[in-house]
């Protein structure tokens, strides 16, 4: 699922391409996308760009008359702008904005169509749509602490609910909590004053760094490929790898459709955390420290 540095990254581009353009048709190319029909969606068209923002995990593109369109990418969902005279790829194309400047596409890949569109008019309705979360870059340690330990989740948990923090993910929690050196099971409300003020630097370093990674990487155009596993990223994705900084084999938790990973060494004093399946299945042979595996 994009985060909060993919998800700027598009805004980033949206603002050079659309803002102050005036949208002129929208294709819809498949009708699940669409969750509201009151405004109806020609209501948009003809209508300018006044501003463009993020709500969470949410793609705001904002046009005058007060109306809203709010785009939420989920998994497999993605921008493309389209070159003059290329045709949307079938199976996957899901609405067509066209502009005075060009043609925005929005595709999901998979079977499953989890990727939505809505059109809100006024503040009001668009603010009913916000989940909440703290605006990390922009927050204070204070107001991160408050955040934090309003709730006593796991930090996993706490980074991931979007009530808590606006657009961290599973990718991005896990780069985060290896860079504060902090346990993805730790109880939010256990975590002493320095062990907060190492995670509340680490958030705040670990997305604007992986901003300016990708957007220099996407160069001005829209990012041709956006995924959650970069082979520069110290543990996501990498489960048996050596961490970048101990080289210790990154450990996962694997639950349901995802998995935490982390370094047990840098993160959990050396202790593997209990993967629920896979150490029943072991039961008294399960390793419970990385010198085990050594």
């Amino acid at each position: 699922m994009p985060e909060l540095p993919d998800l700027t990254v598009y805004l980033e581009r949206l603002q050079t391409h659309v803002q102050g353009q005036i949208l002129r048709r929208v294709v819809l190319l498949n009708p699940f996308l669409l969750r509201t029909a009151t405004p109806p969606i020609t209501s948009v068209e003809g209508r300018t760009v006044v501003g463009l923002r993020r709500l969470g995990k949410r793609i705001v593109i904002a046009l005058e008359g007060d109306l809203f369109l709010v785009l939420h990418l989920m998994i497999a969902g993605r921008l493309r702008w389209l070159a003059e005279g290329a045709k949307p790829p079938g199976r996957i194309s899901l609405v067509l904005f066209e502009f005075e400047s060009g043609r925005l596409l929005v595709t999901e890949a998979g079977s499953k169509r989890r990727a939505s569109l809505h059109v809100v008019e006024g503040e009001s309705a668009l603010a009913a749509m916000d989940p909440g979360g703290l605006d990390v870059l922009g927050a204070s340690l204070a107001d991160f602490t408050r955040r934090l330990q309003a709730e006593n989740h796991t930090l996993k948990r706490a980074l991931t609910d979007p009530h808590l923090f606006s657009g961290i993910g599973n990718a991005y929690s896990d780069e985060i909590l290896h860079r504060a050196r902090l346990s993805p099971l730790a109880l939010s409300a256990q975590l002493g004053a320095p062990e907060i003020a190492r995670l509340h630097e680490a958030v705040r370093a670990v997305l604007v760094e992986w901003t300016e990674r990708l957007s220099a990487a996407a160069g001005p155009g829209f990012p041709a490929k956006v995924t959650a596993f970069h082979e520069a990223m110290a543990v996501h994705g990498r489960h048996g790898k050596p961490c970048p900084v101990c080289g210790a084999p990154v450990q996962r938790i694997v639950y349901a459709e995802n998995e935490t990973n982390y370094c047990a060494r840098c993160q959990t004093g050396g202790r593997i955390l209990a993967d629920r399946a896979l150490s029943r299945l072991l039961k008294k042979t399960f390793p419970r420290s990385i010198d085990e595996l050594e």
